[in-house]
């Protein structure tokens, strides 16, 4: 009754009977069995052998160990962003490398937004084109997997409107992941700076993932950490 399903329909649910049940009434039955988001996630994974979407009402933010996480990577700039990539979270290096997320408008703290909607970025990015198709096709599963999440569609909204070359890459319609990869750079103060970057999950933060970028050439670490010596 709490799930508003039949009796018959939820015996065949137990019985593996009747194909998989839809989204609709694993988040019902969710709700009807007062389950927690690990309960959930095992739900989804025995109907439909997948996650769940992520979930609109809870929205991911950060927390003092997650921020300790990022500070403890001295050389490597690190940043943690939402589905919708935003960055809520940065450290030092990822000040001093990647840019000042602090010193801009909360709006403007957006991985996507500063791809697009900055005219310097494809300068400061060798591999700009590689960088900006890699991100469409990333944001593309993102925007699947929240399911009709308003911020995800008026951001996807406001980049059809205002990007040309957006626009030329989510009409391609390709998917990525972006766990793995090579970033380089044209710092205005160091130079060409090459980092290997990888993302991960954040455990008990759904929708969080934290990329870390890390230089491989000692030349690299030695001119972030110069960079990190600078007079703020």
């Amino acid at each position: 009754m709490r799930a508003n399903v039949s009796v018959a329909w939820y015996t065949w649910l137990e019985q593996g009977r009747g194909g998989p049940p839809s989204s609709e009434v694993l988040e019902r039955l969710a709700r009807a069995l007062e389950l927690d988001a690990a309960g959930r996630e095992m739900l989804f994974l025995l109907g439909q052998q997948r996650p769940p979407p992520l979930n609109a009402m809870a929205p991911p933010r950060m927390t003092p160990s997650l921020q300790r996480v990022l500070d403890g990577m001295r050389t490597s700039p690190a940043i943690v962003k939402t589905p919708t990539w935003d960055v809520v979270g940065w450290n030092l290096a990822a000040t001093a490398v990647l840019g000042d997320y602090a010193a801009v408008p909360v709006r403007e703290r957006n991985v996507l937004r500063r791809l697009f909607s900055n005219p310097v970025a494809p300068a400061h990015q060798p591999d700009w084109e590689e960088s900006a198709r890699l991100a469409v096709g990333v944001f593309r599963i993102d925007v699947a997997r929240m399911s009709g999440c308003p911020e995800a569609e008026a951001l996807l909204a406001e980049l059809l409107a205002t990007s040309a070359a957006f626009r030329e890459l989510w009409a391609e319609n390709e998917v990525r992941s972006h766990w793995v990869g090579t970033k380089r750079l044209r710092h205005s103060l160091a130079g060409p700076i090459t980092l290997e970057y990888s993302a991960f999950a954040v455990d008990g933060a759904e929708g969080l993932s934290m990329i870390v970028f890390t230089p491989v050439p000692a030349a690299d670490t030695h001119a972030i950490e110069a960079l990190l010596a600078l007079p703020v």
